[in-house]
């Protein structure tokens, strides 16, 4: 039972670094990595704005209802 585990390993091994090694070598994923890497940083930075003009807006609103008699 154990050498089958041990076998089961070293093969997930192999090919995990077979995948990996072809991964890192090809263009088009790397391509599509860096394409992936820039949209999410620009989605971050999209999201942070939002969240502070929200920010803003509840501030303003509260204020606006502190000053109403």
């Amino acid at each position: 039972m154990s050498g089958v585990n041990f076998v089961r390993r070293v093969m997930s091994y192999l090919v995990n670094e077979i995948l990996v090694d072809s991964l890192a070598n090809s263009r088009s994923f790397q391509r599509f990595a860096v394409r992936t890497s820039k949209s999410l940083e620009e989605i971050s930075s999209v999201a942070a704005k939002k969240k502070q003009e929200l920010a803003e807006q509840v501030k303003e609103i509260s204020r606006n209802f502190e000053n109403k008699p």
